[in-house]
């Protein structure tokens, strides 16, 4: 089995990427959707959660965890995300951390206008009141950035899973509910990132970071400005974003430039 210490050290270190002003984060938008949390868990019977990536700590949880899974609240409360943690099967456990660190690369490669656009769905085993594990199926996503698109607060909508078969297995996908998109989480981590533009793509989007017209690209690579200009609109398609300075700033968070 694989060190959980050593895949939480590196799950840390993705963390730290993220640098906060602390001053800046106005913990008044949060109090705004406690309202709208608390109502949606007991409506829709839901373990919900919001961790807080500044203070590294769930700052919301939903009372009825008690009910639905048999989560102390109060021990929760003192020991924090280790709490959470023990109930999860250990197996399960080790494939969460993972799913954690190839999450937070994706986040991390995305165009900040559109991080808030994607959710992750897991489905894995906890632990119940009677020392039981049950099938849960838990998603993330994105409930506030800060105003540098820091991945700040993220809300968790946890419910007990229909299939209850002991011997189904551990799942994991990412979902853009923009556009409906399903990402595997095990693409993500096997296709390599420069399989996203063409050769060609990434040599007029290297000429363009370094300030060539379309003009001077077509004269320099004797291929038409039109050409040019189709296979940058194809650059923009392909990273989804709006404009060139965020395709330069995606492919360069990606490593494909230069």
């Amino acid at each position: 089995m694989e060190d959980i210490a050593q895949l939480n050290e590196e799950y840390g270190r993705l963390l730290a990427k993220q640098q906060f002003t602390t001053p800046a984060l106005d913990y008044s938008i949060l109090e705004g959707h406690l309202p709208f949390l608390n109502h949606i868990s007991e409506i829709g019977n839901s373990g919900i959660t919001v961790f807080d990536f500044h203070k590294k700590q769930h700052v919301f949880t939903s009372h009825n965890y008690t009910n639905l899974f048999g989560y102390d609240l109060e021990e929760a409360s003192e020991k924090g995300i280790e709490y959470f943690d023990s109930k999860i099967h250990p197996e399960d456990h080790i494939r969460l951390i993972k799913n954690g660190i190839t999450i937070l690369e994706f986040y991390f490669g995305l165009p900040k206008a559109v991080r808030k656009d994607y959710k992750l769905i897991n489905e894995y085993r906890v632990q119940n009141h009677a020392a039981k594990y049950i099938r849960v199926i838990e998603q993330h996503q994105v409930l506030e950035l800060d105003s540098d698109g820091n991945l700040w607060l993220a809300l968790s909508v946890m419910d007990i899973a229909p299939n209850q078969d002991a011997g189904s297995k551990f799942s994991s996908q990412v979902i853009n509910f923009r556009n409906g998109e399903i990402i595997l989480l095990s693409d993500i981590r096997t296709k390599p990132v420069k399989q996203i533009l063409s050769e060609r793509e990434l040599s007029i989007l290297n000429l363009v970071k370094d300030g060539l017209l379309s003009k001077e690209i077509s004269g320099l690579l004797s291929i038409s400005v039109h050409t040019v200009n189709t296979h940058r609109q194809r650059i923009l398609e392909k990273l989804n974003v709006s404009n060139t300075v965020e395709a330069i700033n995606y492919a360069r968070n990606l490593g494909l430039l230069s």
